[in-house]
């Protein structure tokens, strides 16, 4: 990616640190503001709906109060003439809620997306082959063409594709495509060469090159890492700002940015540093060393009025189950022959979590397959009789895992951070990976909240896209867009409704230790909120999925607002 900005995305980013400053309402100091006419809604911490008609946050940016419905808050009058609230922000009847929150994300990953080759609503291999071309015939200053977001399965291709199909597209230029899921990446020949993999080479630990050539599963990824253009910082910084552009664009004001790699974290203080920092960042480092490196003897504080703060390490397990990366237990259904990958073998996971743990560092470990979701749970298990307190261990995507092992959440307090729209979007090649026995325990949010799971929702973007609207929908209906199944997919999974909307805000929070700082709307909260056009609880669920954000507001300020 180094070099490869071109005029006008500098021009974009450019212009858009310009405009950061123009939507922000400051606060005076040592005076409140008021929040007026709002029809207002958020949750306690016991989960109950709670309406408000107006607000009123102070100079640092948190809720002072929220005036009840029925109530009218203090205003000048003759009797009263004195400047009651510095400043009175007239939301005209319109709905007032929480910021969204996002568990699981990754945001410099998603701006280079949005910068580069997108190949996610491509249905064919053949639409997709005219999309790349297309894409390298209009960028011929690229000396490499990367993209993101094909799916095999998505094209009914019945097989991985091969660097013959890409070089049909572009045969003498390097190309590289990560797959939707970031778990495969596809090469043409031009970029096997330069990277030097040929048939004989051999896959590292937790890795796999398909044969014929072309596409190199989880670890084998790496291989391609020697060949492979540097992202710059001007890159990254462009990256970042188009995230934040979208997330705040779809009501996201805080984030656990999972897998940040020291780049990632260098470029968040950049941002922060010059004020351009608006989303709230809770950082997961990619693997101890990053971790130590950012943060030395353990997590930091939180910097730049709570909008960034390393919280922990991101570790892996296993792949994906779409790749079949992910580590089952028994072997796939649809290809007998395979158990998928597992990263590390007990004892090194255990042993990494042990040298995050005694630093105080949250674990979240990346586990779909069960067996992946059985070694992790395994090494909590062990940790929790040395390491004690509040320790919030999480699972992320918890995707499949064994009913026998699901008690061991309520247990040991494990965190199941997941990704609604999953299970809308995998089900049909979940059905074919596992087979009817093993989606017992596939997807399965009600039986983890049953067995005492904490659950904290979010989008995995750009997996999927950074949409909470969508996600909400999915959590409650366990149906897509289309509303297909009818009744929704394996519908005894389903949260309701209120619960969908907590695994996006309060649960969201404490699954990041955040929840005295943000996450739901109440005194001593960061004034974090968005105006939305539409009643989300009263909305059915195509409604909800249309759910326009007027303005986003983070720490009292407006911080985006649609044009």
């Amino acid at each position: 990616m180094a070099g490869n900005m071109n005029r006008r995305q500098i021009l974009r980013l450019t212009g858009a640190l310009a405009g950061l400053s123009s939507l922000a309402l400051p606060l005076a100091a040592g005076a409140d503001a008021l929040i007026d006419n709002v029809a207002g809604m958020t949750l306690d911490r016991d989960g109950r709906v709670v309406r408000f008609q107006a607000m009123v946050i102070d100079a640092q940016g948190k809720v002072v109060r929220l005036v009840p419905v029925g109530e009218q808050p203090p205003k000048r009058t003759k009797k009263n003439p004195g400047p009651t609230y510095d400043w009175r922000a007239d939301m005209k009847g319109r709905v007032v809620m929480p910021g969204m929150i996002d568990a699981h994300g990754h945001v410099i990953a998603q701006g280079l997306a949005l910068l580069a080759l997108d190949l996610s609503d491509t249905r064919s291999l053949a639409e997709a082959q005219k999309k790349i071309a297309d894409y390298a015939r209009a960028n011929p200053e690229r000396a490499w063409i990367v993209g993101r977001g094909w799916n095999q399965e998505q094209w009914g291709l019945g097989r991985f594709p091969t660097a013959a199909d890409l070089d049909a597209a572009v045969p003498g230029r390097p190309v590289w495509l990560e797959r939707a899921d970031g778990h495969a990446g596809w090469a043409n020949s031009a970029a096997l060469k330069a990277a030097g993999i040929t048939a004989a080479t051999a896959a590292p630990a937790g890795g796999r090159v398909e044969k014929p050539l072309g596409v190199l599963v989880d670890n084998a990824m790496s291989l391609m890492d020697r060949a492979l253009p540097k992202v710059g910082a001007k890159d990254r910084t462009a990256a970042f700002l188009a995230a934040q552009q979208l997330l705040l664009r779809d009501g996201i004001t805080a984030v656990a940015d999972m897998g940040t790699s020291l780049d990632d974290w260098m470029t968040y203080r950049r941002m922060g540093d010059i004020g351009a920092l608006r989303v709230r960042i809770m950082s997961y480092a990619a693997g101890i060393d990053t971790t130590v490196a950012i943060g030395g003897t353990g997590p930091t504080p939180w910097l730049y009025d709570d909008r960034l703060r390393l919280a922990g390490v991101k570790l892996f397990a296993d792949g994906a189950l779409g790749s079949r990366g992910a580590w089952l237990k028994a072997p796939y259904a649809d290809a007998p022959g395979e158990r998928g990958l597992g990263f590390l073998t007990d004892d090194q996971l255990q042993n990494l979590m042990s040298r995050a743990a005694m630093d105080g560092y949250q674990v979240a470990v990346h586990a779909i397959g069960d067996r992946a979701n059985k070694q992790a749970i395994d090494a909590i298990a062990e940790l929790s009789a040395t390491y004690k307190g509040d320790r919030r261990w999480r699972i992320e995507h918890a995707q499949v895992v064994d009913p026998a092992d699901m008690p061991a959440f309520g247990r040991y307090g494990i965190i199941a951070s997941v990704q609604p729209i999953h299970a809308t979007s995998d089900r049909v090649m979940a059905e074919a990976r596992l087979g009817e026995a093993r989606l017992a325990g596939a997807y399965a949010w009600k039986s983890l909240m049953n067995n005492g799971a904490k659950l904290a929702f979010g989008s995995d973007f750009p997996v999927e896209k950074p949409d909470p609207w969508a996600n909400w929908a999915a959590a409650f209906t366990r149906t897509g867009a289309d509303g297909q199944p009818a009744g929704g997919w394996r519908p005894a999974e389903a949260v309701t409704r209120e619960q969908a909307w907590w695994g996006f805000t309060g649960g969201a929070s404490f699954a990041g230790f955040a929840e005295a700082k943000f996450g739901i709307l109440a005194p001593g909260q960061r004034a974090d909120f968005i105006i939305v056009d539409r009643d989300p609880l009263a909305a059915t669920p195509e409604a909800l999925r249309q759910t326009q954000v007027i303005e986003t507001w983070i720490g009292g300020q407006r911080a985006w607002a649609r044009k």
